[in-house]
């Protein structure tokens, strides 16, 4: 599949979206890029994953775009390119608010827990067979 294929085939499917759901372009580069986000956060649950979610919806929303540029050029339809802009935007808006305050939203570990193999008691000297 070529490159403009692949790009006339990406415009047709985001067109078919629009008009089955009745919504706006611009609600779709919101919803995916949300739904992007919040997936790759909850696959990538070690340290980073916030960035890594964020860093993958601007990858979307780039390729996206550049998918788009493609098409349009195929048409000769060519769209100012602070049309493609504000579709960026649009799908980085909130997942880059949700990346700013990510930080506040994982639960701080607690310092008077105990670690969950620390042995304690009176048995905590004592080996697994005396037990």
């Amino acid at each position: 599949m070529t490159l403009i294929e692949l790009a006339a085939l990406f415009e047709e499917r985001k067109s078919w979206l629009v008009t089955t759901d009745d919504l706006s372009k611009d609600a779709l580069h919101i919803y995916f890029g949300l739904a992007l986000f919040v997936t790759v956060r909850l696959i990538w649950r070690r340290r980073g994953g916030w960035l890594v979610a964020w860093l993958a919806v601007l990858a979307m929303a780039c390729g996206g775009e550049f998918l788009d540029m493609t098409a349009e050029a195929n048409r000769a339809a060519i769209q100012p390119d602070a049309a493609h802009w504000h579709d960026i935007w649009n799908t980085l808006f909130w997942p880059t608010v949700l990346l700013i305050v990510g930080r506040w939203l994982q639960p701080a570990a607690r310092a008077d827990a105990p670690a969950p193999n620390a042995l304690s008691g009176e048995n905590a000297e004592r080996g697994l067979e005396q037990a």
